[in-house]
């Protein structure tokens, strides 16, 4: 009887010890990440703001830094543009990774130039998460005095305790019949 329970802690123990490998296996990748970030870039949420506003901005033939522009992201972050098709009317979003993002729209971004500056922020953090309404104007040269285009960006980040991370960017380009409202051209 003695032998029976003996087995059963064991086997119990064996699982435990499995199960916390496999746990730290799957945050091996997560942690080793940190490892790509400036610290200077993800050390509070004004500095991860700023760093992902300066690693997407450059004149026309300017690469970027996509190494840099990961790096700001979690592995599972998603880059969501929204708005109306102009053909059908339908509001809809379209999901990216940072890897797609600077995969699709990094090519565009380097032949035709694109700043984007922000000009108005609204920040609600909660413990190790943050919300950030950030308005932004887009230039096509650094040196532009009228932008382009304007919206707003949506910024979810987290803090992991070691650093801030962008968890996603969700956007909305200003259109005519959907100004950015007056709150939003201000800081709070």
């Amino acid at each position: 009887m003695k032998h029976s329970k003996l087995s059963n802690v064991e086997s119990e123990m064996k699982n435990f010890i499995f199960a916390a490998f496999l746990f730290i296996g799957a945050c091996i990748p997560a942690m080793a990440q940190t490892k790509d970030a400036n610290p200077a870039d993800v050390g509070s949420i004004d500095a991860i703001m700023k760093a992902v506003y300066d690693v997407i901005s450059g004149d026309a033939g300017q690469k970027r830094d996509w190494g840099r522009f990961r790096s700001l992201f979690h592995k599972d972050a998603k880059l969501i543009p929204s708005g109306k098709n102009r053909e059908t009317g339908v509001v809809g979003a379209r999901f990216m990774t940072a890897d797609e993002y600077a995969t699709n729209s990094g090519p565009f971004l380097e032949r035709d130039g694109f700043h984007e500056r922000e000009i108005s922020r609204h920040t609600d953090q909660y413990g190790n998460i943050a919300q950030v309404f950030s308005t932004y104007a887009a230039f096509r040269k650094k040196d532009d005095k009228e932008p382009f285009m304007r919206g707003i960006n949506s910024f979810q980040l987290m803090n992991d305790g070691k650093r801030w991370w962008v968890i996603n960017i969700y956007w909305q380009a200003e259109t005519p019949d959907n100004p950015i409202p007056k709150t939003f051209l201000s800081n709070k």
